[in-house]
């Protein structure tokens, strides 16, 4: 492997490449190509002063650090989509493309097989792959998202170089497999994506569920009393106030059938009178007028078919020795 070498690395990738066909993804590296190259040239960056790294669906420019960071910055601000605008403008839908681009700086070298490895090109490469520049892509009108690295922020963009909008920048950190990555982002952090949460930050701390002897886990490894009061605690926490009285049960419903608490309930049909002794499912007392009211009453009756004041007791007693209704 040769001695690593510093550059300045300008990353694209295209996006949804392998939701196309192979013809539209044939059709849209020539596309990427001609832009970058062409990004590059209006950049007054010649191609004796880069080397490239074909990945598929994105490519990797590595240019000489003689070339300034800054000159590098501007042409992907402002070159790089208008570039790109032109190009769409001539495909069609389906052959139109949107970019991600990352600019990061930092030490490479060459192996054997002539592949470019190095650490600081993995990093770039984890930068470019983010799901949070992802949906800064997705969720915004144009068709280039810019993501920078640290290095470049510190060293190139807080300073307001002519050309490079530094308060248009936002810090965001982005998960990758080997933890959170800081970086700056060109343009409104997405709403969606997902963003590593800041080294240190602790979550809420989880509630103590009490064992099976009423315990709770203390806060420095101990026991919290549980409701029952056993236990030594370890903090001091406040007695448990008597449970509420229990509500009393609903009352149940009666049983099914028809309750009569008194006066002349009328059916239609036919007019019983006095008590019924011998009826299936329990007893009527009193009349039951079934039909329409207001015929003659029985003797000794009231219209309405009540007994009258004065009536004895033993009017409506049943005849003896039989089940059945009295006298009619």
């Amino acid at each position: 492997m040769n001695d690593p070498v510093n550059r300045t690395m300008l990353l694209v990738d295209i996006e949804k490449f392998s939701d196309r066909d192979d013809v539209e993804q044939a059709f849209l590296r020539r596309m990427l190509y001609d832009v970058v190259d062409r990004t590059m040239e209006r950049a007054g960056i010649g191609e004796t002063l880069r080397l490239r790294a074909d990945q598929g669906d994105s490519v990797m420019e590595f240019i000489d650090p003689n070339v300034p960071v800054p000159q590098v910055l501007r042409s992907v601000i402002s070159e790089l989509p208008a570039q790109l605008k032109a190009v769409n403008r001539m495909a069609s839908r389906g052959a139109q493309m949107r970019l991600r681009t990352v600019v990061a700086t930092g030490f490479i070298a060459l192996d054997e097989r002539g592949i470019w490895v190095g650490g600081d090109l993995n990093h770039a490469c984890r930068l470019l792959d983010a799901d949070l520049l992802r949906a800064a892509l997705r969720e915004r009108p144009g068709d280039v998202a810019l993501c920078v690295s640290q290095s470049v922020w510190t060293g190139i963009v807080r300073h307001h170089h002519l050309g490079i909008p530094a308060e248009e920048f936002h810090e965001v950190t982005l998960a990758s497999k080997n933890g959170p990555l800081p970086a700056w982002l060109l343009g409104p952090v997405p709403a969606s994506g997902q963003a590593a949460p800041s080294p240190g930050a602790a979550g809420p701390a989880p509630t103590p569920v009490p064992d099976a002897s009423g315990e709770r886990p203390g806060p420095a490894g101990g026991t919290e009393a549980g409701p029952s009061g056993g236990g030594s605690a370890s903090t001091s926490t406040p007695a448990a106030g008597p449970a509420p009285a229990a509500a009393p049960a609903p009352a149940a419903p009666p049983p099914a059938g028809i309750h009569f608490t008194g006066g002349a309930p009328a059916f239609g049909g036919s007019l019983v009178m006095g008590n019924q002794h011998g009826v299936s499912g329990g007893r009527v007392d009193g009349d039951v007028v079934m039909g329409s009211v207001g015929g003659p009453p029985r003797p000794g009756r009231a219209a309405d078919g009540h007994a009258p004041a004065d009536a004895t007791p033993d009017e409506d007693a049943p005849s003896p020795g039989t089940g059945e209704a009295g006298p009619r």
